[in-house]
């Protein structure tokens, strides 16, 4: 098991396999909550177009969990502006991480955030943020074993 990062020398390579992984993303994300998880139908195409960018932008991660030569995972995360009537003016947002149903249970999903963690602490990002789906109760647990807490509850009403 090893986690690497993505460069922009090496995004075209591994961009189909972590395509094959958003529209998984995206179908379970849809399957839970189709008000939330709405997706455009060229959602695929916008992360074809928007994950090299995270690969080349040094305040991003971009990283895979490889078994062998198989890509069985993978992390992105950007650092984003907080509004400014807060002390902390930034931080790394954890907008996916997904692990092959048939790999989890192994480790992978805790290497990949240890590595966000490590990227953060590189860039000079002091927190670390994340959205977990409430029917996702694996990941919830897994995000807490890493040192994460609940600070809000985001709401939903459709009108």
């Amino acid at each position: 098991m090893t986690i690497e990062r993505v460069t922009p020398q090496s995004v075209g390579l591994v961009l189909p396999r972590l395509l094959e992984m958003v529209r998984e993303v995206c179908r379970l994300h849809e399957s839970w909550d189709p008000a939330k998880f709405s997706y455009l139908p060229d959602v695929v195409d916008r992360y074809a177009r928007w994950l090299p960018q995270r690969a080349a932008d040094p305040r991003s991660v971009l990283a895979i969990a490889r078994e062998g030569d198989a890509i069985v995972g993978f992390l992105v995360a950007s650092t984003e502006r907080e509004i400014p009537v807060y002390r902390l003016s930034e931080f790394l947002f954890v907008h996916d991480m997904f692990v092959e149903p048939a790999c989890r249970g192994r480790g992978l999903g805790r290497l990949l955030m240890q590595h966000a963690l490590e990227r953060a602490r590189e860039i000079g990002v002091t927190q670390l943020r994340l959205d977990v789906a409430r029917a996702n109760e694996p990941a919830r647990r897994l995000f807490e074993s890493c040192g994460f807490r609940v600070s809000v509850s985001e709401m939903l009403r459709e009108i």
